[in-house]
């Protein structure tokens, strides 16, 4: 896993375009809780390393779950896009 942060690109104010070019350039995908933004470049851009898009979720360890088995059950991630949802 790599953070905005740990890439140099915290606070800079970079788009969500930005963000999955340099993630694409570097392999790798991108997991957000901005869901409209990303599918729709997600449409926009399909040659990605991958989106996984999700909703908050206040129950963290439940979602690092469904994110992990999502992420397995996917296997190749180039140019998918991945929805984790929360539990009702």
């Amino acid at each position: 896993m790599l953070t905005v942060l740990e890439d140099d690109r915290a606070n800079q104010s970079i788009t969500d375009k930005e963000l999955l070019t340099r993630a694409t350039e570097i392999n790798r995908a991108v997991l957000t809780l901005n869901r409209l933004d990303f599918k729709r470049l997600h449409l926009q851009m399909p040659d990605h390393a991958g989106i996984i898009i999700c909703t908050e979720d206040p129950d963290r360890v439940g979602q690092a779950q469904r994110i992990a088995a999502s992420i397995a059950a996917a296997g190749e991630l180039r140019g998918e896009l991945i929805r984790v949802y929360r539990l009702p």
